[in-house]
C-alpha cells in the first residue's frame, strides 16, 4: 500500500476546494483509512509513517495526497495542517 503525493493541476486544486475542510494542530496520532481519501494540503507539514518495515512520507502545503483504503499509519503533524478532503 502506497501513499501517492503529487502537485495538483489548477483544475484539480479548484475541484478539491469545493470539498470539506479539516485542520489539526501540532500533534501525533494513529489513523486507519476505511475508504480512500484524497486531500489537498493548504497549509502545514506532516510526516505519515506506515508499513513494515516503516516508510515515512513527508507532506506539505501544495501537495495533493491519496491515502489508500485499508492503510494504517501514524500522523506526526509538525506545522498546523489545513486541508480539503474527500473520501471515495
Amino acid at each position: 500500500m502506497e501513499i501517492l503525493v503529487t502537485k495538483p493541476t489548477e483544475e484539480e486544486a479548484a475541484s478539491m476546494k469545493r470539498n470539506p475542510m479539516w485542520s489539526c494542530e501540532v500533534s501525533e496520532f494513529d489513523w486507519h483509512y476505511d475508504r480512500e481519501e484524497v486531500c489537498l494540503i493548504l497549509e502545514g507539514e506532516v510526516t505519515v509513517t506506515h508499513g513494515s518495515p516503516p516508510k515515512s512520507v513527508a507532506i506539505s502545503a501544495g501537495d495533493c495526497v491519496v491515502f489508500p483504503a485499508g492503510l494504517s499509519c501514524v500522523w506526526k503533524v509538525t506545522k498546523p495542517i489545513r486541508k480539503h478532503y474527500i473520501f471515495r
